[in-house]
């Protein structure tokens, strides 16, 4: 759990109890009893009233209550287009967590907001990525999180084919296609795979380093020299 929604859960149970002891935070959130106490002492250094101590309990103030998410018109249109292209243009995994992030969203806006996401009238209709493709970005996803080198069969525009052992850095989406920015071993070298020309992609358990100069900042700030 990232520290910033961890934070947002101590706000939540606090609210819902009277009194809630660090050991009882700590279990739920599966963090250490220190870790609670300095994020209480965050919490508070921002201004959340939160009563009590360490060994005995917090409580919130009554009244306190998160501010409403503000978001203007056009704001609310690209959360809902980029949900919708996501929807249209990713794995299964990332299109229901696209749904669910607006759902979230929603939820918590304001009551004249609420619909803003629903009037949104900037579409992606189609379902445009083959299944093929969405399941060799599903695992694209897990390989580069999990820095698992990546073994892979690729052909060309041109017809040539070759078998590539390469160290997946990121997925770039171009409008039409995706492709994979990766350390490739046979060339020494960055080099882009476009998704649906890769076959028999295979994860492989060997876990490739952070190294200077081979990382997706470089590969990037590489890119931009070129271009």
């Amino acid at each position: 759990m990232r520290r910033a929604d961890r934070l947002f859960q101590i706000v939540q149970f606090l609210r819902s109890r009277r009194v809630t002891t660090a050991r009882w935070l700590a279990e739920r959130l599966e963090v250490s009893e220190r870790t609670i106490y300095r994020d209480v002492r965050d919490l508070l250094a921002s201004g959340v009233p939160i009563d009590g101590e360490a060994g005995i309990g917090y409580a919130i103030r009554r009244g306190f209550d998160l501010p409403p998410l503000m978001f203007s018109r056009e704001e609310l249109d690209a959360l809902a287009l980029g949900a919708r292209i996501v929807e249209s243009w990713a794995d299964p995994a990332l299109a229901t967590a696209a749904r669910s992030v607006l759902s979230k969203v929603q939820t918590v806006l304001p009551d004249n907001l609420k619909n803003g996401i629903d009037a949104a009238t900037l579409f992606s209709p189609m379902v445009r990525i083959q299944p093929e493709v969405a399941a060799t970005m599903a695992l694209l996803r897990q390989s580069i999180d999990s820095r698992n080198k990546i073994e892979f069969d690729y052909a060309r525009a041109d017809g040539e084919k070759s078998h590539r052992r390469v160290w997946p850095l990121g997925l770039f989406f171009w409008g039409q296609v995706w492709t994979l920015g990766a350390w490739c071993e046979l060339r020494e070298a960055f080099r882009s795979f476009r998704l649906d020309r890769m076959a028999a992609v295979v994860q492989r358990d060997e876990i490739f380093p952070a190294l200077r100069g081979r990382t997706v900042e470089d590969l990037i700030a590489q890119c931009r020299e070129e271009r």
